[in-house]
């Protein structure tokens, strides 16, 4: 049985649960290390932290905290070597395409609620053909609050044309599980993506968890 209503259209978060963008981020906080004269490091080093942004990066590379005086250069230098490099390693999730593609065919509406800012879900997701179907990317600073507030939640449900209980969101951190439930809808932890050494999926309150992006269809039928 459902543990949530029906449901008109499907929500995602996007680093971590739609596309593996670790690579990509993890080569461009490398670049500062080697730029710097410092050894390399694997993409293991950095891919449990990939959906914390310049401020995991920067903390994993260089051991930097954002209260550290240098932290604003750094984190600059970072944004603009993520934006040279974003789109080369990249990829959607194995069975993310065929979830896409059930959806469509399914007339099920589905969209993108990020914490990640314009600056480059935009020209990100415009990049890939993945999500040419995509009804509204909704980024961390689309509006004033970014998750756990559910204020994006809410932004995407009215341009969807939906009450937000209409809505399943999926996300693979624990503040995507906050800000879903916050807003009224049905929420999914997706527990293939990036989790941190201590995070526990279970522990977040979600409604149900999925191992692949195809399990997600057992929750639709």
């Amino acid at each position: 049985m459902s543990p949530f209503g029906p449901i008109d259209a499907v929500l995602f978060d996007l680093d971590g649960t739609l596309i593996d963008s670790a690579p990509d981020l993890g080569a461009a906080v490398d670049r500062m290390r080697t730029d710097r004269g410092l050894d390399s490091l694997p993409l293991s080093h950095y891919r449990h932290m990939a959906g914390a942004g310049a401020r995991g990066m920067l903390g994993l590379a260089f051991d930097m905290k954002p209260d550290h005086p240098d932290f604003p250069a750094m984190r600059e230098e970072f944004f603009v070597n993520y934006e040279n490099c974003m789109t080369e390693r990249t990829h959607a999730f194995d069975g993310v395409a065929e979830l896409i593609a059930q959806l469509d065919a399914r007339g099920l509406p589905w969209g993108v609620v990020t914490n990640k800012a314009e600056r480059f879900s935009l020209p990100l997701t415009r990049a890939i053909p993945l999500f040419a179907t995509a009804r509204t990317v909704v980024c961390g600073d689309t509006t004033p609050h970014s998750k756990p507030h559910p204020e994006p939640l809410f932004e995407a449900a009215r341009r969807i044309g939906l009450a937000p209980e209409r809505c399943l969101y999926v996300g693979d951190d624990e503040r995507d599980i906050i800000a879903g439930r916050a807003a009224g809808m049905g929420t999914i932890a997706a527990t293939y993506g990036y989790l941190g050494n201590k995070a526990d999926p279970a522990a977040w309150g979600a409604h149900a968890s999925i191992d692949t992006p195809l399990a997600l269809l057992n929750w639709l039928n």
